[in-house]
């Protein structure tokens, strides 16, 4: 009891201290809670919904299944040797057996169960347990359209096949249905977490986008996007991605060198890692001309478009409607609106392009085969992504807005976890020096 009420202590610290990462082993803490809770909560229903009643889940050290690493404790940074994972679920009581044919306890949620004296092979004391149990169905890690639920490896597959009995081998099932729920499904307590880390990656960019960190002229945009990496590890996160920025500029395709200059329109796409967590987000901001307190009218009407653009997305979203309809939806009324919309919206969660619909890629606005087929479902987090391009004098292409922020999808509808960008970030000069 006394475990679980500190554990319950660390959740709400990390959830209510944006500015403060917690230090290593209580992030573990944390992150083994928020794993116990989805072991006990999440996955019966799953297995009740995809009628799987077995699922094994296998790595090797180092060549880890995604889904795997996400079950594996905090303080077990891979796999070790061979690790096999089998959940079993009851069709009597509904209750999940969690058991690892290991050679020790797989963290606290998952129970050894391997008789090296009985078995010294580790697949023979699989199927023992494979016998034990008779399931109807049992699903492996295999997948077309995801590779995150698409985790086992070549050997492992063939040789856990050749030593189950026969008449389970015409049993085993892809796991994708079941995987792809196991990623995508948020929890209440993840989504307690997620508005800080979303809080923190809007204040890095703030912080980045500003005169703290630019002086027109002299700051490229390769210096920002690798003082946004550092700013990152310095504060405790971690990336999935390198950041980016990006530079629009009156009167030429792209700007001769990187040095930001005033009248720039910069773009940031960049996200941080915590508690196994990730964010994705993109922002604008405009950089002051002498004289100006403001942004150009123009720029300041492109990027309501592209705001205009997101509201007419997350409008579509629908339980049961796959990521293609919603495509399809939504840019059929983007373009009666001409906004010039390209939309390449991702699920978020355990991975930063994370398993679940597509909605769209930025080269395959007709509908993305397999993934965005796959239909939406409600505890879902989402970086709504895209863009608007608008026409505007002296630019030698149309201007793109580029946005994106992460979203919950529930019965309620789709919010922004953490708000949303609704206006350009400015960069003032740097003042001149104070006369002598």
């Amino acid at each position: 009891m006394k475990k679980y009420l500190l554990a319950l202590s660390l959740l709400l610290a990390a959830a209510h201290a944006p500015a403060q990462v917690l230090p290593l082993r209580e992030q573990a803490a944390v992150i083994n809670q928020l794993l116990a809770e989805r072991f006990d909560k999440l996955l019966p229903d799953m297995m009740a919904q995809t009628g799987i009643d077995m699922w094994i889940v296998v790595s090797r050290e180092y060549n880890e299944d995604p889904v795997l690493k996400t079950m594996l404790p905090a303080e077990w940074l891979n796999a070790r040797r061979r690790t096999v994972l089998l959940f079993y679920r009851d069709p009597a009581s509904g209750r999940v057996e969690r058991l690892a044919v290991a050679r020790y306890n797989v963290g606290d949620s998952i129970a050894a169960a391997w008789d090296m004296k009985k078995f010294p092979d580790q697949w023979a004391a699989l199927a023992d347990l494979v016998r034990q149990r008779k399931p109807h169905k049992i699903a492996l890690d295999t997948s077309r359209d995801f590779g995150h639920a698409d985790g086992i490896d070549h050997t492992d597959y063939n040789e856990l096949l050749q030593a189950l009995p026969a008449e389970y081998r015409a049993r085993v099932v892809s796991a994708e249905p079941l995987a792809v729920r196991w990623l995508e499904t948020r929890t209440d307590s993840e989504m307690r977490i997620y508005p800080r880390m979303i809080e923190a990656t809007h204040q890095i960019i703030a912080e980045g986008f500003s005169e703290r960190v630019i002086t027109p002229g002299v700051t490229t945009s390769e210096d920002v996007v690798w003082w946004f990496r550092q700013k990152i590890r310095d504060l405790g996160y971690d990336t999935w991605f390198h950041p980016s920025v990006e530079i629009q500029r009156q009167g030429k395709d792209q700007p001769d060198s990187g040095v930001i200059l005033p009248g720039d329109l910069l773009h940031v796409d960049i996200g941080i890692t915590y508690l196994r967590l990730n964010t994705d987000v993109q922002q604008h901001a405009y950089v002051l001309r002498p004289g100006e307190t403001a942004a150009p009218a123009a720029l300041v009407q492109a990027f309501t478009r592209a705001n205009r653009l997101q509201d007419i997305l997350t409008a579509q979203f629908r339980q049961g409607r796959t990521g293609n309809q919603v495509l399809a939806a939504a840019l059929a009324q983007g373009r009666a609106e001409n906004l010039n919309p390209v939309i390449y919206t991702h699920p978020i969660g355990y991975h930063g392009h994370a398993a679940g619909p597509t909605i769209g890629m930025w080269d395959m606005q007709g509908g993305v085969p397999g993934s965005g087929d796959e239909a939406l479902r409600h505890r879902t987090a989402y970086s709504i992504e895209l863009s608007a391009a608008t026409a505007i004098d002296g630019y030698a292409q149309p201007v793109r807005m580029m946005l994106e922020e992460d979203a919950y999808f529930d019965q309620a509808g789709v919010r922004y976890i953490g708000g949303r960008q609704q206006e350009l970030l400015l960069v003032p000069r740097r003042p001149p020096p104070a006369a002598q």
